[in-house]
């Protein structure tokens, strides 16, 4: 079968490899589509501490069960999934308190095992311990459940953010974390919400999307300043930070209203993770900041039914699908942010 590879950074390739076959506890599906992120180019240039070459890179996969393992139980061939990125191991500390997205032993698809860009995917039995393989539901596309996974993490950050109803949300990045997270704050029952990017260009395309209340360039103005204006002074009841900037992260403390919250929802690069941080503006306006990692495997199943319900909408948020031998492409079009979502369709 056709896959997409990782050897080393710099040097993925497009090859053939065997196709794979179940182990007793195993689910086989055929990949119908896996989205691409900025994770996937991240890997691709820089490699990652979790893989070992050479592997098959992808983990926003959806596709349909072609064989399951002898011991597999309640699914058949035919059945439409969605599969989970990060697998908790469902056994340690973490797990048993039911905060399944900091698991230290969490292991993924695309890292630990073979990810979705490929034609053939084996779903190790890990993932169905923990709950991990969702149905698709009906009149929901494959490509639409590709995108659960990121949704998925989304909600994860906006359920610790505490985003609810009447809040006024500034969202920093308006890449597909960005639109996402746009889209459900307002199903969050969000009052307005602000999107704010340095790249022009990207902000257009994403805010004639997903149409926030303003769209924010930070290369043209300030948005502290901005927001506090749309907010009569107030600042922003939930401020989330969808880029991996510090100084993204420093502003938002400062358009925080009182008793805001600030998700640092992006993380940093690993040379440069330290930000400035007033505290008296933590301290005397009472903010909360809470980071966000990842998503859990009922975070998975809650988005596709907040897809399935039109609560989300994404298909329109994807803007390119390609086929398998253009994955390669694929990266450079999202590194270069010309897209909202890329999808491979294998």
């Amino acid at each position: 079968m056709k896959a997409v590879r990782f050897h080393a950074p710099g040097d993925v390739r497009i090859e053939d490899v065997p196709e794979p076959t179940p182990g007793p506890g195993d689910v086989k599906i055929r990949v119908r589509n896996c989205s691409t992120c900025g994770t996937d180019v991240k890997i691709s240039k820089f490699g990652h501490h979790h893989i070992h070459p050479p592997r098959v890179m992808g983990h926003e996969i959806a596709g349909e069960v072609v064989e399951t393992g002898a011991e597999v139980t309640g699914w058949s061939a035919g059945d439409r999934v969605q599969v989970i990125a990060a697998i908790p191991c469902g056994r340690c500390g973490e797990c048993r308190r039911g905060r399944l997205t900091v698991c230290p032993n969490q292991e993924s698809m695309g890292y630990h095992y073979e990810g979705g860009f490929a034609q053939y995917l084996v779903v190790p039995a890990k993932v169905l311990a923990v709950d991990g393989l969702n149905r698709i539901p009906d009149g929901v596309g494959f490509a639409e459940a590709s995108v659960a996974e990121p949704l998925a993490c989304v909600l994860n950050g906006q359920e610790l953010a505490r985003v609810g109803t009447g809040d006024d949300v500034v969202v920093v990045g308006s890449g597909p974390i960005g639109c996402l997270h746009v889209r459900l704050a307002r199903a969050r029952g969000a009052a307005r919400v602000f999107l704010v990017d340095l790249n022009r260009a990207r902000l257009e395309l994403a805010a004639g999307l997903v149409r926030p209340d303003a769209a924010i360039c930070g290369a043209e103005v300030d948005p502290v300043d901005e927001v506090l204006k749309l907010t009569d002074g107030r600042g922003a009841d939930v401020v989330i930070t969808a880029a991996a900037s510090g100084a993204a992260q420093e502003q938002a403390l400062q358009m925080a209203a009182r008793q805001g919250r600030i998700s640092f929802f992006g993380g940093l690069p690993k040379d440069n993770p330290v930000i400035a941080c007033d505290s008296n503006l933590v301290h005397y306006r009472e903010l909360t900041i809470v980071g966000a990692n990842g998503s859990s495997p009922a975070h998975n199943a809650e988005a596709l039914r907040l897809i399935a319900t039109g609560a989300v909408p994404v298909a329109d948020l994807i803007t390119h699908r390609l086929p398998l031998d253009r994955a390669i492409d694929a990266f450079g079009i999202v590194a270069r942010g010309e897209a909202i979502k890329v999808t491979i369709e294998p």
